[in-house]
């Protein structure tokens, strides 16, 4: 895996995490125990922290950055699905963020909520519990979630950690 220092913002990992080899990880990141990050998975903290909650999975190619103003936090039992791209925004607690979505800076999205495979959520935007949010620029459906089968999606990427640090190898 690319893990790089910045100066003196070191990434933090926790060994219980999968980290893909081909996975890259920058400056002020934190990474909690059985999360997971796949290949092409980008996570730069540069301009301030990147903190990745208890079993989350950040999926192949998602981009998650900061700014200056706000830090990036992912909770726990989060999936933030393949090239989704994150930037100063949180994802409370079993929330998802669906394939190709953006969501960005100062937004907040409520425990067991979801964001619609290719949605854009706008600056500021709160996104309620079990709530969906779909389309460009996203509008909001209340109770249209549900949380508890957000939590079993996170759980498959979780398992499927261990396995990956235990069996791949690079056949070139």
């Amino acid at each position: 895996m690319a893990v790089y220092a910045l100066g003196d913002l070191v990434p933090r990992i926790h060994p219980d995490a999968y980290v893909h080899p081909e996975a890259t990880v920058i400056g002020d990141v934190t990474i909690g125990a059985g999360s997971t990050v796949w290949p092409q998975a980008v996570l730069r903290g540069d301009d301030g922290a990147i903190i990745v909650g208890e079993r989350s999975s950040i999926q192949d190619g998602a981009v998650v950055h900061t700014a200056p103003v706000c830090p990036t936090t992912i909770g726990n039992d989060c999936t933030v699905g393949h090239l989704v791209h994150l930037e100063a925004c949180t994802l409370r607690d079993g929330s998802l963020a669906g394939v190709g979505s953006v969501i960005r800076h100062e937004v907040v999205v409520g425990e067991g909520a979801l964001v619609g495979a290719g949605a854009v959520v706008l600056d500021g935007t709160v996104i309620p519990p079990e709530a969906l949010a779909i389309g460009v620029p996203a509008k909001i459906r209340p109770g249209a979630a549900s949380g508890a089968m957000l939590v079993d999606a996170a759980a498959s990427y979780v398992r499927r950690g261990p396995r990956y640090r235990a069996e791949l190898r690079r056949l070139d």
